[in-house]
Order: C-alpha cells, then sequence, then structure tokens
C-alpha cells in the first residue's frame, strides 16, 4: 500500500470521528452502472428540502471510464447542482508511468480551471501538485513517504516555501497516532486510534494553538454485525452525536444519526442509499 495523500494522514482516526454521521437533513442516494461504456450515474436527493424550495435532485453525477470508447482519458466527474452548477473533471494516467494528470472546471469561468499531477514512480512516495490554470503561481504542492510502519509529509504553498505543513502517523497493530503541524507552526493537531478488537474501534483528536486551539473529539465504533453499525462520539462543545448504519440488503442502506448540545439543541437526520 502506497503513501496517503497529507490531508489523509490521520484518516484512521478521522473515519471514526468524522465519517457516517448524519445529523441534519433527509436524503436519498442513488448510484447506478450503466453498461454504456461503464459510464456511473449517482444522484442525491432532498427529500423535505427547505421551504419554498424545488423538489428536484439536489446534485446529479455522471462518470465516464472510456468517453466515447476512447480510454486515454476517463472523466472523473461531470456534475449538476441544484442550482445548474457544473463541475467537470477529467484525468488520465497514458502521459507516462507513474504520472496521472488532472483538470477540472466548472464549464463557465476560465479563471476556476486547475490542473494537477500525482507521481508515484518512485517507491514508497507520492508527489501531488496543483495549480490554477491561468495563476500558477498559486499553487499546493505536497509529498508524503512511507518507510515501515510510518509516514511523514510536507504540503506547501506560495505563501508558506519557507515554513510547510508537516505531518508524520504511525501504525503497528492495534495502535495508530498522528500529529500535523499548521498555520507555520502556530497549530499541532494530534489524533490516536485503538483496535479494541474486529468490531470496536475507538479514537480521540485534540488541537493545540491556531484558530481551533482547544478543539477535541472522543468517539468509538461498534459492528454489531455484517450489517449493523453504531457510532458515538462527544466533542468540545459538550455536544454528543450518535450514529447508526444499517445494510438493509445488499446495495440498499440507511443511515441515521442525531446530535445534542449544550444549549438543548437537537437535531437529527436519515440518508436512503441505493446502488
Amino acid at each position: 500500500m502506497g503513501p496517503v495523500k497529507f490531508d489523509d494522514i490521520p484518516k484512521t482516526a478521522s473515519e471514526v470521528l468524522n465519517d457516517d454521521y448524519k445529523t441534519s437533513g433527509y436524503d436519498f442516494k442513488t448510484k447506478l452502472k450503466t453498461s454504456w461504456d461503464g459510464a456511473v450515474i449517482s444522484t442525491a436527493v432532498d427529500l423535505w428540502p427547505a421551504k419554498d424550495s424545488c423538489m428536484t435532485p439536489a446534485k446529479l453525477t455522471w462518470k465516464l471510464p472510456t468517453p466515447g470508447g476512447f480510454s486515454a482519458i476517463c472523466i472523473d466527474k461531470l456534475e449538476m447542482d441544484k442550482n445548474g452548477g457544473l463541475k467537470v473533471e477529467a484525468v488520465t494516467d497514458k502521459v507516462y508511468p507513474g504520472l496521472k494528470v488532472k483538470c477540472t472546471s466548472d464549464l463557465k469561468d476560465v479563471n476556476k480551471i486547475t490542473a494537477g499531477c500525482t507521481y508515484t514512480g518512485l517507491k514508497d512516495t507520492q508527489l501531488i501538485l496543483d495549480t490554477k490554470a491561468m495563476s500558477p503561481q498559486d499553487f499546493t504542492c505536497e509529498v508524503t513517504h512511507t518507510q515501515g510502519p510510518a509516514t511523514c509529509g510536507l504540503k506547501l504553498t506560495a505563501a508558506t516555501l519557507t515554513s510547510p505543513d508537516l505531518g508524520v502517523r504511525y501504525a503497528s497493530g492495534p495502535l495508530f497516532a498522528s500529529l500535523l503541524a499548521k498555520e507555520k507552526f502556530g497549530s499541532f493537531a494530534a489524533a490516536c486510534h485503538y483496535k479494541v478488537s474486529s468490531d470496536i474501534r475507538c479514537a480521540a483528536c485534540y488541537t493545540y494553538g491556531g484558530k481551533a486551539d482547544g478543539n477535541f473529539a472522543l468517539g468509538m465504533s461498534y459492528a454489531m454485525s455484517k450489517d449493523w453499525f453504531l457510532k458515538a462520539k462527544v466533542q468540545h462543545d459538550k455536544s454528543i452525536t450518535l450514529s447508526a448504519k444499517n445494510t438493509i440488503s445488499k446495495g440498499f442502506s440507511v443511515l441515521s444519526g442525531c446530535k445534542y448540545d449544550a444549549s438543548g439543541k437537537f437535531s437529527y437526520g436519515l440518508t436512503l442509499s441505493a446502488e
């Protein structure tokens, strides 16, 4: 397994603390693979949208692996939101071995066109460069490298050439830990994860300094069975969040959750997914 992206360095812990929590709104999501050159169509519908809004799909997304039978380029995303906004993302890995080139656009403003590349030709190393096509000086560059059980990385922009964001993660058996240094070394975010058993996972995170100084979260997930997953977490704002995911049958699942905060506010949400 190759190194992760820089922002995914704490992912093992953030999966428990951030993923699959639905505490507001009601959605219905579908994903359909077609026989048309392997094209995949996804939709997301707001079942009860805000007052005075129309009951239309909030988002439509197409993925065209071989558009028109042309295998050199993959339309990884062709998206339309409820306001009619468009987004297209095209990628190709045919330019050079180990190199993937990506381009994104909103099909409206040339100043929003972005171009990027990912290179994995060096052993245990991943290099990623993203920039705006019309403003190449607005770039983001990151490098991650895996050495045994550890992964380290850095991420920089034109404004942080002398003080890039740094990160490191370490995994050994059931234990995992990560540390990110950001905001010109003014913020440090630590995360840890422990796999108690094949069914129970625990995680925690804490941020020292910077804009999110003092933020923390403690959480756990429990796989009751292959079809039922439960999650819970508490956060620095004294809120408690619960979540449950049930796979009713192959390809059809229900995700529900609720949140109670210190002010007494209670919210809940539901997502139905069909693939």
